[in-house]
């Protein structure tokens, strides 16, 4: 296909890729700076893991649909099989039970929302902006 589409042209355009602004959450301290933050403006932790392809499809649509502006919440992105210890201490941390993907919103200290698998996208952020 790749000589074919080089002589006729290609019909297929190419979806621009769309970046949100996450934070990579990778470290324990920044639990508490979540949690500190969270009670000036909205903190929301997306659990990804990156050897599922449900949580694949879910970050994707998540991505797709995301529509808010990096000064309305803060996005972090948490790698839960490179940062296993930080996973586990976000569930003890904001009471949550650990599922994957999984998304957390939290204002005030506590976790006010969350959702995990296909639930994810039926999430409106816009509830929960500060």
């Amino acid at each position: 296909m790749g000589l074919i589409n080089k002589i006729f042209g290609s019909t297929i355009e190419r979806k621009e890729e769309k970046v949100l602004p996450w934070i990579a959450l990778n470290a324990l301290s920044q639990l508490d700076d979540i949690k500190e933050k969270s009670s000036i403006k909205t903190q929301v932790v997306f659990k990804h893991s990156t050897r599922c392809g449900i949580s694949r499809m879910v970050v994707n649509q998540f991505v797709d649909a995301y529509d808010l502006e990096e000064e309305d919440l803060d996005l972090y992105f948490l790698d839960l099989l490179k940062y296993r210890d930080v996973s586990n201490e976000v569930g003890y941390k904001f009471q949550v039970m650990h599922e994957s993907p999984q998304l957390l919103i939290i204002k005030n200290g506590v976790v006010v929302n969350h959702a995990s698998h296909g639930s994810i996208n039926e999430v409106d952020l816009s509830l929960f902006i500060s």
